[in-house]
């Protein structure tokens, strides 16, 4: 018997519409109101705010979202450095702004869904939760450890992936980042001070076991995991790194309440980590990592009127709007503890300046600063600048305009 093939032309039509589609349950702009009494940039429209993200973020995947040939992934383009075509952390701010764009960007889920692809694709030794911090631009990982940072975006991003576009469709987004986070409290936490180990390569017999690098402890990431997993020993890693933020203010930077890039003698009495730890002759120093605490210190009080917070980031607004004499063209690439430039670093880099305009939020008194911040930010050029200050600079601007929500 031949049956009639128009219902299922209409079913084929009709699973395959966008009206099926898994639609964005908090598209941008969502202007989010912050805990009471943090400001936004007030000398501009909302509107306008908004449209100079969706400019800058449209420029942004063009430049910075690469697909990796032949395969349904994308990954956040290095750029080539050191031969690198990408690594973790990069991968979690782009998983975190293309969740927080959807709705404005119509092919924000499909973007996402690749970008959690080339993540799944290139998993530690140790799990595979958890991502190998760099690959090579023939697409291979460059070691088979991890860095925290960057796992914990990619896990927050799954959060967000959850709230925006549910998790009953190929890829369960909760269940992906449970399993992320549980991994994170497994390989990446140090379970006797509670402090973010720099990668789950570290073993306690590791010369690094009590070390940490300062832009890793992200207080508002953490309370999400909590509330996501019932696991309240993310409680102890915000109150341990609280803690030690203010040991580190009070007993190296009195004055300008600056935190190193890392903190070492975790175990006994921290401290700001000496000359060529990791990275560079400036690890004890407000560096390329540190800039980012600010940023993710004030995101804890505007989304969760933590106090802890706002009472770190109120001596570093003080500091800075006093050492510039509130004058964005002032600020330097980098500062020693005790609040002076370091020497030849009197440039504009925009991962010091975004971070900046986060942390002015957090009190009225900082509002012409704010407003100057933001105009001094969004004026440089994207081909200027290289991955790390444009993508800072765009999760920063989301934040700044109102356009950053809680997950709960």
């Amino acid at each position: 018997m031949n049956l009639p093939k128009f219902p299922l032309l209409i079913l084929f039509i009709f699973f395959n519409s966008p009206l099926f589609a898994q639609h964005p349950q908090k598209p941008f702009p969502q202007h989010v109101k912050y805990f009471p009494g943090s400001i936004k940039p007030n000398h501009l429209a909302q509107i306008q705010l908004d449209n100079t993200i969706k400019s800058f973020y449209t420029q942004w995947t063009k430049r910075f979202i690469k697909n990796a040939p032949g395969k349904a992934e994308s990954y956040i383009w290095f750029e080539n450095k050191d031969k690198k075509q990408c690594v973790s952390e990069g991968q979690g701010y782009g998983m975190i702004i293309v969740s927080l764009m959807a709705g404005y960007d119509a092919s924000a889920k499909h973007t996402y869904d690749n970008l959690y692809r080339y993540f799944k694709a290139h998993p530690t030794g140790k799990s595979k939760h958890l991502m190998a911090w760099a690959q090579y631009t023939n697409g291979k990982s460059t070691d088979n450890t991890s860095a925290s940072d960057g796992d914990m975006d990619i896990a927050y991003s799954l959060l967000l992936a959850d709230k925006q576009w549910g998790s009953k469709g190929e890829i369960n987004y909760l269940e992906e980042a449970r399993a992320v986070i549980n991994a994170i409290m497994q390989y990446e936490i140090n379970h006797e001070t509670w402090t973010v180990l720099l990668s789950d390569g570290i073993e306690s017999e590791s010369k690094d076991y009590f070390a940490t690098r300062s832009s890793d402890f992200m207080p508002s990431h953490f309370k999400a995991f909590e509330q996501a997993t019932h696991d309240n020993r993310w409680d102890k890693v915000v109150d341990a790194g609280y803690k030690l933020f203010k040991v580190m203010q009070d007993n190296y930077s009195p004055d300008a309440g600056l935190i190193p890039d890392f903190i070492v003698n975790l175990n006994k009495k921290p401290k700001p980590a000496p000359a060529n730890f990791l990275e560079s002759p400036y690890d004890g120093y407000y560096n390329y990592n540190a800039c980012r605490d600010p940023w993710r210190l004030a995101t804890d009080y505007l989304l969760t009127g933590d106090k802890r917070s706002k009472q770190i980031v109120d001596k570093i607004n003080r500091w800075i709007r006093t050492t510039t004499n509130n004058d964005t063209y002032n600020l330097s690439a980098g500062y020693t503890l005790a609040g002076n430039d370091i020497k030849h670093r009197y440039f504009e880099a925009l991962s010091f300046v975004a971070p900046f305009a986060v942390a002015a939020m957090v009190d009225g008194k900082n509002q012409s600063w704010l407003n100057k911040v933001w105009d001094y930010l969004v004026a440089f050029k994207m081909k200027d600048y290289d991955y790390y200050d444009n993508s800072i600079k765009l999760v920063d601007m989301i934040i700044v305009s109102g356009n950053y929500w809680e997950v709960k």
